[in-house]
């Protein structure tokens, strides 16, 4: 009688590689494109698009975190409100990453390299209040919104106008959110403004 003996197997965690299926660029080198930017501007853009994009995916944790935990009598229209503003940031997650990649380069967007990379201040856990909420959330979209600004200026220089185009148009989408979310603190309070 045979016996069968089981052909060897790899390991789970090593997989054969098709020759040339990874090639990675150097640090700071871009992928092979026919795009007609100089690589030296496309490696400066993809680094200036990926800190945007670390801080998009930061404030969109932002508008999730503000939409589970609003309370109060406002509830259901910030709980709504959050919810379509994040909707809107997760496309200008894509917009940027896509940029990155379109570039040449390798768009980082995960939780870890977000974390190190975003520039937005942490969103406070102990918020509750839809008062609360709204003052947070409006700090982080005011603070994206000035960084943005400010790669609109970089990226101008860079003479990329496609990266201006949309960096240009998620700045306009945030300051609408702001006003919609500053529109909650705004008003009139026994006969003042408030701020």
């Amino acid at each position: 009688m045979l016996q069968r003996t089981a052909a060897p197997t790899a390991s789970p965690s090593v997989r054969p590689r098709a020759a040339n299926s990874e090639r990675k660029p150097e640090k700071g080198r871009l992928f092979p494109t026919k795009n007609d930017l100089p690589e030296a501007t496309r490696v400066r853009v993809a680094d200036l698009l990926n800190t945007r994009l670390a801080d998009c995916i930061d404030l969109q944790t932002q508008c999730k975190q503000a939409h589970w935990n609003v309370k109060g009598p406002t509830f259901i229209a910030l709980h709504k409100l959050f919810d379509e503003i994040n909707e809107d940031v997760e496309a200008y997650v894509d917009l940027l990453a896509e940029r990155v990649v379109q570039l040449g380069g390798t768009a980082e967007g995960t939780a870890r390299m977000v974390a190190e990379r975003t520039t937005l201040d942490e969103y406070p856990h102990t918020v509750a209040s839809g008062e609360g909420h709204v003052d947070a959330l409006s700090s982080a979209l005011a603070s994206f919104g000035g960084g943005t600004r400010k790669a609109i200026d970089q990226a101008d220089q860079l003479e990329d106008a496609d990266t201006v185009d949309i960096l240009t148009e998620i700045s306009r989408g945030i300051d609408k959110w702001l006003w919609f979310v500053e529109g909650h603190l705004q008003g009139e309070t026994g006969g003042k403004s408030r701020a």
